[in-house]
């Protein structure tokens, strides 16, 4: 019996997150037991060259021995405490220095909470009830965002999953990333009904797309306008594409902002946060209530502030966009020479790439439209080679500072031999 046929027999699915399962390329998922630096190892033997990172969050590395150091000696005082301790205000500093847009945060466990709270909190803060999100960007799994668009525009949304109740749909405006046109309308319509807009300033679940211009200061003026709450979902793009989120390299200053993966260092940590405020509407202090047992837990804030004070590390945003951008060069003309179409964008150590002759890729409707049987052929092409990328083509992949030059080089190589076959 396979370990994921054993795991499917009181495992849900077989996975504890459905994008493992491999249903977007075919085949079984890969069993890992360890990492370290820019390789995993798999539970039958192989080594890969890691670009999934965990989805994010090991931006030094996997198992880098000042986190791991941190975490072990935090252990050794407890494990939680459910109650406050000092490492939650280091890390809390150290956030709002790297992000001074954010002046006050609450932590939490995960991206999803993260992003519920956010949406919660400006709805309570404005005392409104409608959201606008965007086709393709994702923020977690919570039912006011588990919602499709409707028709057009404007009409209702609808339930993209059973369990999501109907009447919550009716709050949600779901409109095509970056179109101005559509959201300038939404606005005009209902600007004054609308409590907040949520949205990937880079889009990392759709690929990596990143805004057109103006498109971004638009959304910022409409928000201000209106008097709606602009939250950047950065829980994939923070301390990522740049030391100071998306928000740093687009210059726009969002009202919230969420933040995941890199910020608990590899631990199931996350965090919101933003003008002082609003943040004074979340309990204790004002009347939205936010809870959680685990949240700041102590080893999670550990693994996490150690990881984000090492981004501190001279030339280091420089080292790592120069990787990315070779990595991401290297397909593209691997592509080229095979007469294979692919359209690639990158930014700090988050890099996306799409099969497709209708590039640059800016929209949901061009995402959809790729060729996806090229990339589950290029995938399962690249495992063979010892190379791990995301198991989706909707996904962004991530580029360490572990990763070497000469780990670059081999990776191009295995692309360019992978691409000449398919070709």
């Amino acid at each position: 019996m396979s370990l994921y046929s054993s795991a499917r027999e009181v495992i849900a699915g077989g996975v504890n997150s459905p994008v493992r399962a491999f249903a977007g390329v075919g085949g079984e998922p890969i069993f890992f037991k360890k990492a370290k630096g820019s390789r995993v190892f798999a539970e039958d033997g192989r080594e890969f060259i890691d670009y999934v990172g965990s989805w994010g969050p090991m931006i030094h590395g996997h198992s880098h021995p000042d986190v791991i150091q941190a975490v072990v000696d935090t252990a050794q005082n407890g494990l939680s405490f459910g109650a406050p301790c000092v490492l939650e205000t280091e890390i809390a500093r150290k956030i709002i220095k790297l992000m001074p847009n954010i002046e006050r945060l609450r932590m939490v466990s995960s991206g999803t909470e993260a992003t519920m709270s956010a949406i919660r909190l400006a709805r309570g803060h404005t005392g409104r009830d409608r959201i606008i999100k965007f086709e393709g960007c994702y923020h977690g799994h919570s039912d006011s965002l588990l919602i499709k668009a409707g028709s057009g525009a404007l009409t209702l949304g609808v339930p993209s999953s059973p369990g999501v109740p109907a009447g919550l749909a009716e709050h949600t405006i779901t409109l095509p990333f970056n179109d101005e046109a559509a959201l300038k309308q939404a606005f005009d319509d209902l600007g004054d009904e609308v409590a907040c807009v949520i949205v990937e300033p880079i889009t990392g679940n759709m690929n990596m797309l990143p805004p057109r211009d103006g498109f971004m200061e638009t959304l910022r003026e409409l928000c201000s306008a209106h008097d709606s709450i602009l939250i950047f979902d950065e829980v994939m793009t923070g301390f990522r594409v740049a030391r100071g989120g998306a928000q740093e390299l687009l210059g726009i200053k969002p009202d919230l902002t969420t933040l995941g993966k890199i910020v608990g260092g590899g631990m199931p940590a996350a965090a919101f946060g933003g003008k002082a405020g609003i943040m004074a509407s979340i309990a204790p202090d004002g009347p939205v209530y936010q809870a959680g047992t685990l949240s700041g837990n102590p080893v999670a804030m550990a693994a996490g502030l150690k990881t984000l004070d090492m981004l501190d590390q001279p030339g280091f945003y420089e080292s790592l966009n120069a990787k990315t951008a070779k990595l991401m060069k290297g397909f593209a003309d691997a592509a080229s020479d095979a007469g294979i179409p692919l359209a690639v964008e990158q930014a700090g150590g988050m890099f996306g790439f799409i099969f497709s002759d209708d590039g640059p890729i800016r929209s949901y409707d061009q995402v959809a439209a790729a060729d996806i049987e090229t990339f589950k052929a290029f995938f399962h092409g690249m495992i063979d080679h010892g190379i791990y990328l995301a198991p989706s083509a909707f996904e962004a992949g991530f580029v360490s500072a572990a990763h070497t030059d000469d780990e670059i080089d081999t990776t191009i190589a295995a692309a360019a031999d992978v691409l000449k076959a398919i070709a």
